[in-house]
């Protein structure tokens, strides 16, 4: 009997002599996150980003929050830019009319950003003080503003604040649309020994911070999925004593069992239009995929292949075909199937290995757990071209790196591995080039989701800005 690993949380064992699959209550190392935030720690960086400076903003102190910092760590984590530290700067402005563009060609600066807080005259910031941000960005090069805007907001939105403010920043230096107001989906398991469930599903902020738990258990929970309008989440728990995929709203914290069939419920991944959800059963047998309708129920079987594992459908972004991993060929290798004409075909040859994918949104590139001489990786694939590039390798004595999940601009990747001994999340971009850990304290962290784009909170600025 030999345990098949990465399969999406299908929680099976094959056991070739009887030809059955059956549920266990865990699978692989289910190593999970930090009930105290995850802290960054950058390891490396582009060879030649994007020099910027982001200088301390003036105005009013905010209790607990340093709204320009946010704004660099940002920067810093997207790989894209050289962040200048404040203590290297040579004068502080606040605004356009302190800003002396000689001070920033200097120090080889590409690109200012500057920004003043006010709080409507408050001597004492609380969580209801109206607050207001301006910020400025400015071109070094040719002396000139290119874009401004007014935030308005309370306390407990400044990091909303600031992290539309790198978003902005980001689409305007690089033409990309930023991230950094997503949020990601990790299930936490809590030390050995604690008092309270071992396994938790949770939200927090793309950087980590501002965590919530959606969902306790005592038994495992697998495979958190978003749905496109990020309303939803939907994953696979064993509370039942057997795996069970659920969707609960967000908003309400409203669950509902949408697949608790005899045999393995897995891999669940919503349809582009969130209105079906493709999976992986072993109803009638071995695991196929199939696809389910959330509004009328009506189950349709996708794939048909006795003998193999067909698992880990992910949808393409126009919701013609799926990819899925499958063994079919005797080793777990990346399919797609076009959904239209039923036509399959087979898009990983490198490795014996591959499995998890994940397409990015121009749809002709992919990422995927890749095992390269009995280590297991992360790497990116252009389907046009079929090359490969492995993007890991944070820590050679890591031997596992899986569960890619991919920033919805495409240009960064989150994934799970190990960093000193326990299991952590790890970030690299798209191109390999930048990377860091994201830690935790008190716990073990798998199975990361990152969110769709986000509406995010209104910060229209107020009629008459405070204190202006």
């Amino acid at each position: 009997m030999r345990t098949r690993k990465g399969f999406g949380g299908l929680v099976g064992t094959m056991d070739r002599r009887g030809g059955r699959w059956a549920a266990l209550g865990a699978l692989l190392a289910l190593c999970l996150a930090n009930a105290h935030g995850l802290e960054i720690v950058v390891t490396e960086g582009w060879d030649s980003p994007t020099k910027i400076a982001v200088v301390p903003f003036g105005g009013a102190r905010l209790p607990g929050v340093d709204v320009s910092t946010i704004v660099a760590d940002d920067f810093l984590r997207s790989g894209q830019f050289d962040v200048l530290p404040s203590t290297d700067m040579l004068s502080l402005p606040n605004t356009p009319q302190e800003v002396i563009f000689r001070d920033w060609r200097l120090l080889g600066m590409d690109y200012l950003v500057v920004g003043r807080v006010s709080a409507a005259g408050a001597a004492r910031i609380t969580g209801d003080t109206p607050l207001t941000l301006k910020y400025h960005l400015f071109d070094i090069a040719s002396e000139r503003e290119l874009a401004s805007a007014r935030l308005a907001f309370t306390l407990a939105l400044a990091r909303d604040a600031a992290h539309r403010i790198s978003d902005d920043v980001f689409q305007m230096v690089t033409g990309v649309r930023g991230a950094f107001s997503t949020k990601i989906l990790y299930v936490l398991q809590r030390a050995p020994g604690a008092d309270q469930a071992p396994y938790r599903l949770m939200l927090a902020d793309a950087d980590g911070h501002r965590e919530q738990e959606l969902f306790r258990s005592e038994d495992a929970i697998l495979s958190p999925a978003w749905s496109p309008s990020a309303d939803r989440v939907a994953y696979v728990s064993f509370e039942t004593g057997r795996s069970t995929i659920v969707v609960q709203e967000l908003a309400t914290a409203a669950r509902t069992r949408v697949a608790e069939y005899p045999g393995i419920n897995g891999a669940p991944t919503f349809s582009p239009d969130g209105t079906q959800l493709a999976m992986s059963l072993s109803r009638d047998g071995n695991p196929e995929i199939y696809v389910k309708d959330l509004a009328s129920g009506d189950l349709r079987r996708v794939t048909r292949r006795p003998n193999a594992i067909d698992t880990e459908p992910i949808w393409s972004p126009d919701g013609e075909s799926l990819v899925f991993t499958s063994d079919r060929g005797g080793k777990a290798q990346i399919y797609r199937k076009d959904l239209k004409t039923s036509f399959v075909e087979r898009l990983t040859f490198q490795g014996d290995y591959n499995a998890r994918a994940r397409i990015l949104p121009d749809g002709r590139h992919l990422v995927y757990v890749h095992r390269r001489d009995g280590v297991y990786r992360i790497a990116w694939q252009d389907l046009e071209r079929d090359s490969l590039r492995v993007l890991t390798a944070l820590d050679q004595q890591t031997a596992l790196d899986e569960s890619p999940t991919l920033a919805p601009n495409g240009m960064m990747m989150i994934y799970a591995t190990r960093n000193g001994g326990r299991g952590v999340l790890a970030a690299v971009s798209i191109d390999g080039r930048a990377k860091y850990f994201l830690p935790s304290q008190a716990g073990d962290v798998r199975e990361p989701a990152w969110s769709p784009f986000l509406a995010g909170p209104d910060l229209r600025p107020a009629e008459q800005p405070p204190g202006e």
